[in-house]
């Protein structure tokens, strides 16, 4: 059996948070015991509302934080601590690309210097030429190279950011929100562009949104992240037609299908206050099929049998018979 590229088990990242100017510090749980695996050349599609902790399960795998608990393994061997020697000499072979391109870039740097940088960094010589070639790859022209970034647009600005992460040829892309703001059509361009570049560089990412659309597009596989936790991951036809956990069926029953009707769910309350988890599973407050057993016992993330997905979920695992809301 071929080991996975990245493999991260357990990670967990808690933060203390002032409640109030003179309130007592509170522990919140940004990312509790997440676990997922990526081979070369596939795309996992990270999804979940804002605040799940997607961007920060990003920042976790690239070791750009510590977690409190949990590992990560790159190509079996365990990450080293941030911030030696052996993990920066890593850190050219994984790459972020960020959502804001403008605030990723510096201003006062031509794009052709800031693409070059990691060529520096890392002792990677050629550099005239291999940044042509890199602007050329990412659909920019070598003369672009001059330019600064408020000379360029919107998707040319993350075309650009895209070309600096490829500069030391990663075997993986952690790619947080990178066509959140984004114009629709210059969206399409920057996805079409990543599916070419991985097919040609057998480059794995992990391509964080809350964009169910962009993620069907582009992804292998699917993670459906609530409150810190994964409640859902399989393949994206199954994910994203047929949801197996109550939090995944309203997320995707949110997607507009032009002439299509549907029925839409739709949740109770607000997201609970990461700062105060409910007991039990995190979603049963708000989850029209919730069962006792659920505020009492927090489900764990296990196989399916028969779909080749896992599910965070009491019901959907047929622990007790589902019984419909009042």
């Amino acid at each position: 059996m071929t080991l996975p590229l990245l493999e991260a088990t357990g990670l967990t990242r808690h933060y203390l948070m002032r409640r109030g100017l003179f309130g007592r510090p509170v522990e919140v749980r940004a990312v509790n015991g997440v676990s997922l695996a990526l081979e070369r050349g596939r795309t996992l599609g990270l999804v979940g509302e804002s605040g799940c902790g997607k961007s920060t399960t990003g920042r976790l795998v690239l070791g750009l934080e510590r977690p409190d608990a949990g590992g990560v393994a790159f190509e079996g061997q365990p990450m080293p601590p941030p911030g030696t020697p052996a993990w920066r000499a890593l850190r050219a072979r994984m790459q972020m690309v960020f959502q804001d391109p403008l605030g990723a870039l510096d201003r006062r740097m031509s794009i052709g210097a800031q693409i070059a940088e990691p060529l520096e960094i890392h002792r990677i010589g050629d550099r005239p030429e291999r940044v042509a070639q890199l602007l050329r790859d990412v659909g920019l022209r070598p003369d672009q190279a001059g330019r600064y970034p408020h000379e360029l647009s919107g998707g040319q600005r993350q075309r650009a950011v895209l070309a600096r992460a490829l500069a030391t040829e990663p075997a993986l892309l952690v790619c947080d929100e990178p066509i959140s703001a984004l114009d629709v059509s210059i969206q399409a361009q920057v996805m079409n562009l990543l599916v070419e570049l991985q097919a040609r560089l057998s480059t794995a990412i992990l391509f964080v949104s809350h964009d169910l659309r962009a993620v069907r597009q582009v992804s292998h596989r699917v993670a459906v992240m609530y409150l810190g936790r994964i409640v859902e991951e399989g393949e994206p036809d199954a994910v994203l037609h047929d949801p197996a956990h109550p939090y995944a069926q309203a997320l995707v029953s949110a997607i507009p299908h032009p002439g299509r009707r549907q029925r839409r769910v739709l949740l109770q309350g607000d997201p609970p206050n990461p700062a105060d988890r409910p007991s039990g599973c995190a979603f049963h407050p708000r989850c029209p099929a919730a069962l006792p057993l659920c505020a009492q016992e927090d489900p764990v993330l296990k196989p399916r049998p028969g779909d080749g997905r896992r599910v965070a979920c009491h019901v959907a695992q047929g622990d007790l018979p589902a019984r419909k809301a009042a």
